[in-house]
């Protein structure tokens, strides 16, 4: 049977030990459902698991502004990050909210007829290209940046890692399909959770600097852990590597990078045995949609066979650059 994982393989639930074991464990729990592939698909690399899923739960699912809001953002930056796995499962909670017609409106990219709603949609799907302050109430503000920083990274791994289907045969793409999916998660996305719980998954992982976004919150304590995890993926990169890596995205402008001659132009002093790493990097940051087999395997042969778990890391690595180059912009907007 066809699955949507692509270049890993995942720790199956009942062979989870340890942190894997633990953070299945709460996902099953606080989302609903025992078997995630975004987190399944991180599982090689527990170390990169743990805070992606934190930073998830204690911006979309815990805290104080409306999930319905949150699921509305969290899809505006799929959307926008041209990830159909993604904007297809957020479809499926908005259902799960209650909210059907909104929930159809934004799969089709089309603004939402609650001012409320258009507003955040608009400044979720913008995130990428210009620096503004969510438009919501000040105590909220922290819960939808952390929610749209989250999804950029979490659309940029989903893309480089699963398949573009949710369920097998794209069945997710039939409306009924996805009301259902939603009125069956209803019960548990209609819960209010208590903040802080993902926290502890965290123990022993290294930690960087609470972003000012997220100061005294949850969700600012799991992104210090995301952005120091993630950035540990640099040791899989040669210094020249890293640098044009890092270069690229700091001249990115937040648009889709051109069809033909990228990346191949922010790369070409790279030296050749590293420009495979680096490339996968670069795509995870700016393309994670063109992630190829050809692309993984030309990294596995320069590497003498790179494992899952290193994989995750490179692309994570990736991942967090673009979405340092984000919440940049966005830090200045809320300042």
């Amino acid at each position: 049977m066809p699955t949507p994982y692509r270049y890993v393989t995942p720790v199956p639930r009942q062979a989870a030990t340890g942190r894997v074991a633990e953070v299945y464990d709460q996902i099953a729990r606080d989302f609903g459902m025992a078997r995630l592939p975004l987190f399944m698909t991180l599982s090689p690399a527990p170390d990169v698991l743990a805070p992606t899923w934190a930073v998830l739960r204690e911006s979309l699912l815990a805290g104080q502004a409306p999930r319905t809001a949150k699921e509305v953002v969290a899809a505006g930056v799929s959307l926008a990050n041209k990830c159909p796995f993604c904007v297809d499962a957020h479809t499926v909670l908005l259902h799960a909210t209650g909210e059907h017609r909104l929930a159809e409106t934004v799969a089709r990219g089309e603004t939402p007829s609650d001012p409320e709603h258009a507003r955040l949609f608009a400044w979720a799907t913008g995130t990428a290209t210009a620096g503004q302050a969510p438009p919501c109430p000040p105590d909220q503000a922290a819960e939808h940046v952390g929610t749209a920083l989250a999804f950029h990274f979490i659309n940029r791994m989903v893309s480089s890692l699963l398949t573009g289907d949710l369920l097998p045969a794209g069945l997710q793409r039939s409306r009924l399909v996805r009301n259902l999916g939603g009125r069956a998660l209803a019960r548990t996305v209609r819960r209010s959770l208590p903040p802080g719980e993902a926290l502890p998954l965290l123990r022993g992982l290294p930690s960087g600097r609470v972003p000012a976004w997220g100061a005294g919150t949850p969700a600012g304590t799991a992104f210090a852990a995301l952005h120091a995890t993630a950035g540990e993926g640099a040791s899989l990169l040669g210094g020249t590597a890293r640098e044009a890596v890092v270069e690229a995205v700091a001249a990115w402008g937040g648009a889709h990078p051109a069809l033909s001659g990228w990346p191949s132009g922010p790369l070409a002093q790279v030296a050749p045995a590293e420009r495979p790493a680096a490339r996968l990097a670069l795509l995870a940051a700016l393309a994670p949609y063109r992630v190829t087999d050809a692309d993984v395997a030309a990294w596995r042969e320069a590497g003498g066979g790179r494992s899952d778990a290193d994989l995750v890391r490179l692309l994570a690595l990736g991942a967090i650059i673009a979405v340092w180059r984000i919440e940049a912009a966005l830090a200045v907007a809320t300042s």
